[in-house]
C-alpha cells in the first residue's frame, strides 16, 4: 500500500507492523515511489540447516574401514606408505 512521506513519518510503527505481517509498504514523494519497506525473513538456525540434509547423506558399511595400500596410491596419498604414522618411543637420557 502506498503512503506519502508525511504519512510514513507519522505512522512509522504501523508501517513496520504491516511489513512484519508480510505486506509490502511503498513510500511515495508525490506520485513517485522512493522507498519500499518489507519484512526480513529470520535467518535459519543451525538446527534447521542440519535438518535440511537429513536423509540425504549416507555411507556404506565399509566407509570407515582402513584403506589398502593400492587405494592410498590411487587417491594420491602414497607418500603415507613411506613414513611411519606414529613416532617411535623416545629414549630417556637417565642412567
Amino acid at each position: 500500500m502506498p503512503y506519502t512521506v508525511h504519512q510514513a513519518k507519522t505512522q512509522f510503527s504501523r508501517l513496520l507492523k504491516e511489513a512484519e505481517a508480510g505486506k509490502e509498504v511503498v513510500v511515495m514523494r508525490g506520485k513517485k515511489p522512493i522507498a519500499k519497506i518489507v519484512g526480513i525473513e529470520p535467518a535459519p538456525s543451525r538446527k534447521d540447516l542440519a535438518g535440511a540434509y537429513a536423509r540425504k547423506v549416507y555411507w556404506g558399511d565399509d566407509a570407515f574401514d582402513p584403506l589398502t595400500d593400492e587405494e592410498l596410491v590411487q587417491m594420491g596419498m602414497g607418500y603415507l606408505l613411506e613414513v611411519p604414522l606414529l613416532p617411535g618411543p623416545k629414549k630417556s637420557k637417565r642412567k
